[in-house]
């Protein structure tokens, strides 16, 4: 796996109250993966840099990247990190010797400098590090606008033979799903109605594609019952539990219905609905769900290029995988209904390009 880390870091007095951010990117896409930012207290703007650089690498790390490419608008590191200029400041030496440790870990990694404006998402999660250690109001950090090198825009039918196609399927029904109550963390398991469910959703996959590389799924037993049960279906797939699947963590409210979170906590549901940003009290934010959503396309798109992937998870990952694949902003997330065992195909080509082709089937339902 290759990946793209951005880092930055800054100092508001230089030495003065510092920050560094850092963005763990897809090669071929350009989407984010992954991003780190802290505030750092008093320091200066090189070891925020160095700071920047080292939560990047161990943010690659941790996806299981193997390939690094480093961007960075801090000369003095890119330089220093190639080997081509001296550390010559001793308290920049530890930083310098941290990081070649995290590049040792790696099969590859190249550094190069690029310009502030291209390095524009790292610079601003380093200054709402800053900001909020100052305790400052805080705006979203909202990726820039360009549209990544890479992703291809074209009326022409693609082919299929190098993409990897996602079949994504929501668990049955349980009896939360039932009462319209939040279900996040909490291991509930199938209703009868939901194996029935789950058992015609095993169904309609066969009828997508029968040549079926592995089935993942979220860890909660609504989820992996409905894998094993498509994997069946399939003639015995190994069916893979990946963590980062699982639902959103719905803190305080899960098991609550939407009536009852909006009386007892009606500013708290306001705040959640307007900004992907902010969690449920004791939750988990939208957007803390995609970062690790992401990460788990990334290893699925590297393990099985030119291959069929059934994903079995919930509605707030599948929703955030197709309001990526479409483009679409975060109003597409209260906007779009996902049915019980609902199923949606999505296909990914290595060099960026996505096309959505269904979502939320129901007809095998009937």
């Amino acid at each position: 796996m290759r990946v793209v880390v951005e880092a930055d870091g800054g100092s508001r007095g230089n030495p003065g109250p510092a920050g560094y951010g850092a963005v763990v990117r897809d090669v071929t896409s350009g989407d984010v993966l992954l991003e780190r930012y802290g505030a750092l207290g008093t320091t200066t703007n090189n070891v925020a840099e160095y700071q920047g650089l080292i939560a990047g690498l161990r943010a690659a790390a941790e996806l299981g990247a193997a390939r690094v490419d480093v961007r960075m608008d801090s000369k003095l590191v890119v330089e220093q990190m190639s080997g081509r200029w001296q550390i010559k400041n001793p308290g920049l030496r530890p930083l310098a010797a941290e990081a070649a440790t995290l590049v040792n870990g790696f099969a590859q990694v190249t550094f190069d400098w690029i310009p502030r404006e291209r390095n524009k998402l790292a610079d601003a999660l380093a200054n709402r590090a800053m900001d909020e250690a100052a305790g400052k109001p805080v705006r979203d950090v909202i990726e820039p606008e360009e549209k990544p090198a890479g992703a291809p825009r074209s009326w022409a039918p693609p082919s299929l033979d190098a993409a990897t196609r996602l079949i994504l399927v929501r668990h049955g029904e349980t009896a939360l799903t039932k009462q319209g109550r939040y279900s996040g963390r909490g291991d509930v398991p199938l209703s009868d109605e939901g194996e029935a469910q789950a058992m015609a959703a095993a169904g309609r996959v066969a009828g997508i594609s029968r040549d079926v590389a592995a089935v993942v799924s979220s860890p909660l037993r609504r989820c992996t019952r409905t894998a094993e049960l498509i994997a069946a279906e399939l003639g015995g797939v190994p069916v893979t539990v990946m963590p980062e699947l699982i639902e959103c963590d719905f803190g305080d409210w899960e098991g609550l219905s939407f009536a009852e979170v909006r009386e007892r906590w009606p500013d708290e549901m306001d705040r959640w609905l307007d900004s992907t940003s902010v969690a449920p009290p004791g939750g988990e934010s939208f957007q803390a769900v995609s970062k690790r959503v992401r990460g788990a396309l990334a290893t699925l798109r590297s393990a099985y290029p030119s291959s069929v992937v059934v994903v079995v998870s919930h509605v707030s990952p599948i929703k955030l995988i197709l309001r990526d694949a479409l483009a679409a902003g975060d109003a597409f997330l209260h906007r779009l209904f996902l049915d019980a065992a609902g199923v949606s195909t999505v296909d990914m080509w290595p060099d960026g390009g996505i096309a959505v082709r269904s979502v939320n089937e129901t007809a095998h339902l009937r």
